[in-house]
């Protein structure tokens, strides 16, 4: 499976798409130093310790972020094994305009028809980072694009649905809510939903700092599975900063 993905695909698509922010990072350090060295040098110790922590933070995310998606068992789905998944039957991959999971869960479940669906909205999803890497990755072959408010499954279809670091992408409470009443709706009754995501927590924000806050807190994820209809199954860690919810119904006969 690993060689599904070149040795630093994560961390360098991470700064490809996100060039612009180490750009403006960089700038900052230079004016920093710059200032502190000639145009006020009582304040060179202070500019360069701020410089050094810039650096840090930068390097030190980079790093964890080489971890999570170039070293972890993350994108080898290695993690699924101990799931005792359905290996055949429809499954279904969302994703938010960046599909990097659909190659390997074709590999993975060879003899389950997949259907790929895509919620990004460029009115919504606005972020640069988006749009560069649907530019750079053409879409998986069939993949539709769906609205969250009208996914094209039929009730009761689906034995499994991925939300492989996509979901957080629905802002809006109550579109999220709506979001996973619909999945509920298509899942046959052993069905279950993956949801993998990042949450707004320590190790999040030991890793990203104020970036943290683009995902969302576990007391969110919980109020939307519940209120949907849902029930955690199942819940572990692939790495410290990412977070896998296995769903299924309230009611295995509904």
């Amino acid at each position: 499976m690993e060689a599904l993905r070149n040795p630093f695909e994560g961390v360098y698509n991470i700064v490809r798409f996100n060039w612009h922010f180490y750009v403006l990072a960089f700038a900052v350090i230079f004016l920093l130093l710059l200032g502190g060295s000639l145009l006020c040098p009582s304040f060179a110790p202070f500019t360069i310790g701020v410089s050094i922590l810039i650096a840090l933070t930068l390097g030190s995310s980079l790093l964890i972020s080489y971890y999570i998606y170039d070293r972890s068992a993350l994108y080898s789905l290695s993690w699924l094994d101990p799931l005792a998944l359905r290996k055949g039957g429809l499954i279904v991959n969302i994703h938010a305009g960046f599909d990097e999971s659909s190659c390997l869960l074709k590999h993975k479940f060879p003899e389950a028809e997949l259907r790929v669906l895509d919620f990004y909205d460029p009115a919504k999803h606005t972020e640069v980072s988006i749009r560069r890497a649907r530019k750079a990755y053409p879409a998986f072959p069939g993949t539709q694009t769906i609205s969250t408010s009208e996914l094209p499954l039929r009730e009761g279809s689906c034995d499994l649905i991925f939300l492989i670091l996509a979901a957080h992408e629905i802002r809006n409470e109550q579109e999220r809510l709506l979001f996973f009443k619909g999945l509920k709706q298509a899942l046959k009754p052993e069905g279950k939903i993956i949801v993998t995501e990042h949450l707004r927590d320590l190790p999040n924000f030991l890793a990203y700092t104020i970036g943290f806050f683009h995902f969302l807190p576990e007391s969110h994820w919980k109020k939307a599975f519940h209120e949907s209809g849902l029930r955690i199954e199942q819940r572990f860690r692939i790495t410290p900063f990412i977070n896998t919810f296995i769903l299924t119904k309230h009611d295995p006969t509904s």
